[in-house]
């Protein structure tokens, strides 16, 4: 986990000479993007382009095998007709950049991408219509798909062992727990990982494996008009957080972040489940752990955010941003329990898949 002398904090007139450095570039506009551990900055040229140009965290600019398959991942899906972000040369040809700075704690070593900018906004800013929740779902499960049938000589560099927001990771939590001390969602969070321990994971050899986006959430996708009251998928962004995994991972991933932009968050898994179903079939143990494994998203969620928050206090309002909205969802859905939820989705997504969403 990166810690707080790990995150960039470059200048907008150094971000503007590695503009005109490295990628040649005169920006006419700049403007920071929120970012959980890196930087990112708007940029727009007087002639009209724009980009987003992305600094990783020291931490993670040392392993540039990963940042490799992440951005080939990238390209790799916008290939296949998705709307990923995507890496774009440098001057010297190269899709990453290695920029030596000192941000306040000695000088470290970040690497730099200049990624596309993708029309649109992010989910979290439209109602979340069962259509547009069933493309989401069928987005999800069509992306991991397509990245199982990914090559490249880096994979393995994607078992991230001890990566703390895998779900096959749910027991590293217990070494955080402390951040939440005297606060009610901790003894909440212990029964869902005891619940993960003995339910979950004994499960696994029957979960089928695939590569993980790991973040598919509601600031993570962006969406456009479709020309008439909905909105279509425009923009899959921020693949740091990709790792092996599994697919019913990425599905309850996807429904937890679905359920923190809805009225009423229950409803959000049956069309998520319908869209992911209609690419992907789940098997009967991935769908007796669902219900845990979301459980499990939320309680990374709050936990991790309350821990960052420690490390960057000034960083509090992006930080806390699914955690503030999670507070009140994650009880709720922990009291209303396994068998309720779970008749609430899977009712929901049979309506679905006998033809009310094509």
């Amino acid at each position: 986990m990166p810690s707080k002398e790990a995150k960039p904090n470059f200048s907008l007139s150094q971000m503007s000479e590695i503009l005109k450095r490295v990628f040649a570039l005169t920006p006419s506009e700049l403007h920071s993007l929120p970012s959980y551990d890196d930087q990112n900055l708007y940029v727009e040229t007087k002639e009209g382009s724009k980009y987003v140009l992305k600094i990783l965290n020291s931490v993670d600019s040392q392993d540039h095998r990963l940042v490799e398959v992440h951005t080939y991942a990238m390209s790799f899906l916008h290939q296949k007709g998705l709307p990923a972000q995507t890496a774009l040369p440098n001057t010297s040809g190269q899709l990453m950049s290695l920029e030596e700075m000192d941000c306040g704690y000695g000088s470290q070593k970040y690497l730099v991408r200049l990624l596309t900018y993708l029309p649109g906004i992010t989910v979290s800013k439209v109602p979340l219509t069962p259509e547009l929740l069933y493309d989401i779902g069928k987005t999800a499960a069509r992306m991991d798909t397509l990245l199982k049938e990914m090559e490249h000589p880096h994979l393995s560099v994607l078992q991230r062992e001890n990566f703390i927001w895998s779900l096959s990771n749910v027991p590293l939590m217990e070494a955080y727990l402390s951040v939440l001390d005297g606060n009610p969602l901790q003894d909440i969070i212990k029964s869902v990982i005891q619940q993960y321990k003995t339910c979950v994971a004994p499960k696994y050899s029957d979960f089928r494996k695939c590569i993980n986006h790991g973040d598919f959430n509601d600031l993570n996708l962006l969406v456009q008009s479709d020309g008439s009251d909905g909105y279509r998928i425009s923009g899959i962004l921020d693949f740091g957080d990709m790792h092996s995994g599994y697919y019913i991972h990425e599905l309850a991933i996807t429904i937890m972040y679905m359920m923190m932009e809805h009225p009423n968050p229950v409803e959000v898994g049956g069309p998520v489940l319908a869209g992911w179903e209609s690419m992907l079939p789940l098997n009967e143990v991935e769908k007796e752990c669902l219900y845990v494994l979301v459980m499990c998203r939320f309680s990374q969620s709050l936990l991790f955010a309350r821990y960052f928050v420690t490390l960057h206090p000034e960083n509090a309002e992006y930080l806390m941003i699914s955690s503030k909205k999670g507070i009140s969802i994650f009880p709720q859905m922990w009291e209303l329990g396994k068998d309720q939820t779970e008749k609430v989705w899977f009712q929901s997504a049979a309506r679905y898949n006998d033809g009310k969403v094509a």
